[in-house]
């Protein structure tokens, strides 16, 4: 079926596959089947065109993509999904899915030819799919904890914040991959000041809000009940949103995390900001555990993400469900359409602010 909207009115949105022994392939081939949510935008698939192709065939699905060469300057114009096929790695197994360096170094090299185009303006949004940390290490990359670090090191962002969106709520994250007994070492309140600042912008700039309300969560049981349970929300939460009130920002708390998530799922608060990865993630998947997307605050360009790992334990059996990918590649679609229209509105009041200084010259 041929796409009806014209392609340079859509943004075009770029795809890793993620771990080629994980459900990276299955999740994409899947979730671009819906073809309402393919014709919104333009796709670049950077993965392997064989488990494309695979994971097609154990969903019983026509190919609807066109595998094309590397470098986004070769594709075909008249491609509206194309898969960049990355041939010089070979994926073939024996036995279970499982971490490997080969796995690691290809996951790896589908994300920097992302990064690449991203930077040059080429795709307009990156949706990463599932990597294993594990391959990445056996690849030798010891230092990189996950995409996020990867990317604030890539894009020289000195401050960068995960964000969830999941069904009713949105959560930033204080810290993210750190060990629970860790935290009080790497607690500060430029840590939990920068999360409040940064989905202030973002649901200001992306989610239409004009004054989100933004909800601080507590670090101890019961927000630490006037200091009976540690000293953590008077020493460091506290003067955080006195901060971020002084910046112009509507945030409030520190709450008892255990009622502020219900609060938030009611429509009390736009965003909610979350001390540690747990705290955060526990409400988000118990309410959209199959829909939860993962954003990566502070990055000058747009990535999305799935909230789910590789699951190897079911690759090649048809079961991976898509609807984390879907909501990943839907948010990147409509992240990208607000971006876009901001810098129309904003080259237009340029351009009038401009038309009338020379009249009153």
């Amino acid at each position: 079926m041929t796409d009806t909207h014209p392609s340079e009115s859509r943004p075009t949105i770029g795809i890793t596959m993620g771990d080629p022994h994980g459900i990276g392939a299955e999740v994409i081939v899947k979730a671009l089947a819906d073809h309402s949510l393919r014709e919104r935008a333009r796709f670049v698939v950077y993965g392997l065109a064989e488990q494309f192709e695979t994971a097609a065939d154990f969903a019983e699905l026509q190919p609807y993509w066109r595998v094309a060469p590397r470098g986004i300057e070769n594709s075909d114009s008249g491609t509206n999904v194309r898969v960049l096929d990355f041939d010089e790695f070979s994926m073939h197994r024996r036995g279970p899915a499982q971490a490997t360096p080969e796995g690691g170094r290809a996951s790896m090299a589908f994300l920097e030819d992302a990064m690449r185009d991203a930077r040059f303006d080429e795709i307009d949004a990156i949706v990463t799919g599932p990597i294993n940390k594990t391959s990445w290490k056996l690849a030798g990359y010891t230092k990189i904890p996950g995409h996020t670090e990867l990317l604030a090191e890539r894009f020289r962002s000195r401050r960068v914040t995960m964000m969830f969106v999941g069904g009713p709520l949105r959560v930033a994250l204080a810290s993210t991959h750190v060990a629970l007994f860790d935290l009080r070492n790497q607690f500060t309140i430029g840590h939990v000041f920068q999360p409040i600042d940064l989905m202030h912008q973002a649901l200001t700039d992306w989610f239409g809000f004009t004054r989100p309300r933004i909800a601080v969560a507590g670090l101890n049981p019961h927000a630490s009940e006037n200091g009976r349970f540690g000293d953590e929300e008077a020493r460091i939460i506290e003067p955080a949103i006195d901060m971020a009130r002084n910046h112009g920002i509507e945030a409030s708390g520190p709450y008892p995390a255990d009622t502020l998530f219900r609060r938030a799922a009611q429509g009390e608060f736009d965003g909610v900001v979350a001390m540690y990865h747990d705290q955060a993630l526990i409400p988000v998947k118990l309410l959209a555990f199959d829909e939860a997307v993962n954003i990566t605050l502070g990055l000058p360009i747009i990535r999305t993400s799935v909230d789910h790992g590789t699951a190897f334990d079911i690759v090649d059996r048809n079961r991976a469900d898509p609807g984390s990918m879907k909501s990943a590649i839907r948010l990147a679609i409509e992240l990208a359409e607000q971006r876009r229209a901001k810098r129309l509105r904003d080259a237009a009041d340029s351009e009038s602010s401009n038309a009338t200084e020379d009249s009153n010259s």
